[in-house]
């Protein structure tokens, strides 16, 4: 199989986790909404598969580049 690591594109604030490890996902899903600079950000799903990590929680700060999961398709 293989995998897409996802990455925060911009500093924030994560403000909701909407996937749990073990979770399959379509692309263009909704996996987190970031905050920054005042804006709710999406975090999409870039490809369908199943979530098989995911390093972060709600009201944890990420910077730009972060790994914060990982889908297997």
């Amino acid at each position: 199989m293989a995998q897409e690591n996802i990455e925060i594109p911009i500093t924030g604030k994560i403000t909701s986790v909407n996937v749990s490890q073990g979770d399959k996902v379509g692309e263009g899903d909704v996996l987190f909404m970031l905050e920054s600079m005042k804006m709710e950000n999406p975090i999409l799903a870039p490809v369908g598969g199943k979530v098989t990590k995911i390093e972060l929680s709600v009201g944890q700060v990420v910077e730009a580049g972060d790994l914060v999961a990982i889908i297997e398709y």
